[in-house]
């Protein structure tokens, strides 16, 4: 699946990701890159993005790791999610890295790096579980 096929697949999924402008930069073997655009509309008292919009980013990029080894179609659901902010993330575009640490038949296990696009320091670290959700059967 192209990276614009499977961006048009999250942004149908979670429609707010297409309203912040998320953009799919890298998707394949169970690992993928997302940016997400400097707006003012999700900065905090500091003008650092806050933080609902790097959970929402960092979830929304485990996503997308799970759809790079699903040929786009994943009904997986976040289990949880625990999220350590390291420092400000700034209030320019950062990039999210989410990569599969675990595939299990009932759980998946990921990890989330989250940077200032112009900074290698890491501003928030994310590690989640997703319970696969079988499809229906037809």
């Amino acid at each position: 699946m192209d990276l614009a096929t499977m961006l048009a697949v999250i942004r149908r999924g979670v429609p707010l990701a297409e309203d912040w402008g998320v953009e799919l930069l890298e998707a394949e073997d169970g690992r993928a890159v997302l940016r997400l655009p400097a707006s003012t509309r999700l900065l905090r008292p500091g003008d650092t993005l806050s933080g609902p919009a790097l959970m929402g980013l960092a979830d929304v990029a485990m996503w997308a790791a799970l759809l790079s080894v699903n040929d786009g179609r994943d009904n997986s659901v976040t289990s949880t999610m625990t999220v350590n902010f390291l420092r400000p993330a700034g209030s320019g575009p950062v990039l999210a890295e989410a990569r599969l640490v675990k595939r299990g038949r009932r759980m998946v296990f990921g990890e989330i790096m989250i940077h200032a696009e112009d900074s290698e320091e890491v501003a928030v670290h994310v590690t989640t579980t997703w319970a696969v959700i079988a499809p229906a059967a037809r």
